[in-house]
């Protein structure tokens, strides 16, 4: 076979091969993130924007695999750790973190009441907010 057929046949090889697409439909806000986390990033593509974001997955994934916490960290010193549930899954033997609230008798009460009434119905400026 001559060198020239055979180039042929490796470039319509490569040709063939297709790159996956992906779709997504987003809520307007969702949308109007990526458009500004684009811009942000200076990223000229949806698909570049993907690329970033599974790589930066992939890390997080891989970070929490191994036991390790995210943390953000101000120039004050103060610190932030990231806690995604769906992340957390993968966490070997970690709880997620827990707030410990003092409740006084009288709110227990209170909440006790609150949970075992009848809801209050809806005000007509909630039905009207929620209409939109």
């Amino acid at each position: 076979m001559s060198r020239t057929v055979h180039a042929r046949r490796t470039k319509h090889k490569e040709k063939a091969v297709r790159k996956p697409k992906f779709q997504a439909d987003l809520a307007p806000v969702d949308d109007s993130a990526v458009r500004a986390l684009n811009d942000a990033l200076q990223l000229t593509s949806n698909s570049d924007f993907l690329s970033e974001a599974v790589a930066l997955f992939q890390w997080a994934v891989s970070e929490r695999k191994l036991g390790h916490r995210i943390v953000s960290e101000s120039v004050s010193g103060e610190k932030k750790i990231l806690v995604l549930p769906r992340l957390e899954r993968v966490a070997p033997g970690t709880t997620l973190p827990h707030v410990k609230i003092d409740w006084t008798e009288a709110e227990l009460e209170s909440l006790a009441q609150l949970s075992s009434s009848e809801p209050e119905k809806p005000t007509p400026a909630l039905l009207r907010a929620m209409k939109g």
